[in-house]
């Protein structure tokens, strides 16, 4: 951390929303003696970025900061906003993989916050949402070399010898697309308002198409913009990446796919950009194609199909927003971000439908 780091401005770290705390002074008993620094007082903010995981900093009176991360409220999908799948991959990942930050405790026991939870490393740096901050700003090639750094993180994710790191058993490679697709549509099933003959046709069609992998790696299953931390000095260089609690053994096309999904472009049509999850208009960013190129080029693995696979994370996308959009139609959350999450979700159909057709 140098004293520029220190000084930026932090706008995503909010009070904690009303219906979103927990028993702070429980937290803090329960951590003493189980982590570096955690003696003396403890204050809580909450990161405001997320739309799912909800994610809390700790500060402790002897300077010691660390993230702890626990599910959403509301029922959940089985086996999803796994905290104990997020442990067990960043306990071990962060010895041969610079970019995975170190997860220090599990807690299980909902008792404590009323969920299980971890606590991991707090990183800090640059997260690009919708808008580029300062100095990012004002640099005309931030876009590209953020683009370049990204998939260049994720290409050395997928070339990480998982079984030296004892992850031989976090997933089952085989069939993993399969599973995906068939899964992805029970949940899309179990969170729907009513039926959709247009969501119907992108599962019919995934269903025909299911390609052969080529490969099998550590898959983060969420990689984008706003999952990625950059250098404060240096947009070309990445701090961290976050979110693990979907990561997985798999065929890492599924997550070239999920990129290219986050991943809007100034010529995408207006219902797609309206959704856009980053400053695709304000800097020089990689296109999609350049991003698939440079994949190739840093990973090394022949890309098959890449319309399957973005069909797929877009597939995948409008079924975590329909979710999110569920919970707060039933009352389970109060955030108002998520009112809008309907439109959201038939913009993406209409979008997998088109690359789909096209």
């Amino acid at each position: 951390m140098n004293e520029y780091t220190e000084r930026l401005p932090q706008p995503d770290l909010i009070d904690v929303r009303p219906d979103e705390g927990f028993d702070e002074a429980r937290l803090a008993d329960y951590l003493r003696g189980k982590l570096p620094g955690v003696d003396g007082g403890m204050t809580v903010r909450q990161f405001g970025g997320g739309k799912a995981n909800l994610t809390y900093l700790l500060r402790f009176a002897s300077g010691r900061e660390y993230v702890l991360r626990r599910p959403p409220l509301g029922p959940i999908a089985p086996s999803s906003h796994d905290m104990g799948r997020e442990y067990r991959v960043l306990s071990v990942l962060h010895r041969a993989y610079p970019f995975a930050p170190r997860s220090w405790l599990y807690c299980e026991d909902s008792a404590v916050i009323g969920a299980a939870f971890q606590v991991m490393t707090r990183c800090r740096g640059i997260v690009v949402r919708e808008r580029l901050p300062k100095p990012f700003a004002d640099d005309p090639t931030a876009g590209r070399k953020m683009s370049g750094a990204l998939v260049d993180a994720l290409a050395a994710l997928h070339a990480v010898d998982y079984a030296d790191l004892g992850l031989a058993q976090l997933g089952k490679p085989a069939g993993f697309i399969q599973r995906q697709v068939d899964g992805w549509q029970r949940r899309w099933r179990r969170a729907r308002l009513q039926e959709d003959p247009q969501v119907e046709r992108i599962y019919r069609w995934l269903q025909k198409r299911v390609p052969k992998t080529s490969a099998n790696t550590l898959v983060h299953n969420d990689p984008k913009l706003d999952n990625t931390m950059f250098a404060a000095d240096d947009p070309a260089r990445v701090v961290a990446i976050l979110d693990w609690d979907m990561c997985t053994l798999g065929d890492p096309l599924s997550d070239l796919g999920a990129l290219l999904t986050y991943w809007t472009q100034p010529d995408d049509p207006p219902p797609v950009r309206a959704i856009a999850m980053m400053p695709t208009s304000s800097q020089d960013f990689l296109s999609r194609d350049e991003l698939v190129q440079r994949y190739a080029s840093a990973s090394r693995l022949q890309i098959a199909d890449i319309r399957f696979y973005h069909v797929l994370g877009i597939f995948r996308l409008l079924v975590i927003l329909q979710q999110i959009y569920i919970r707060y139609l039933r009352g389970q959350t109060q955030d108002q971000r998520f009112a809008s999450l309907g439109a959201a979700v038939a913009a993406l159909t209409e979008w997998a439908l088109d690359i789909a057709g096209g």
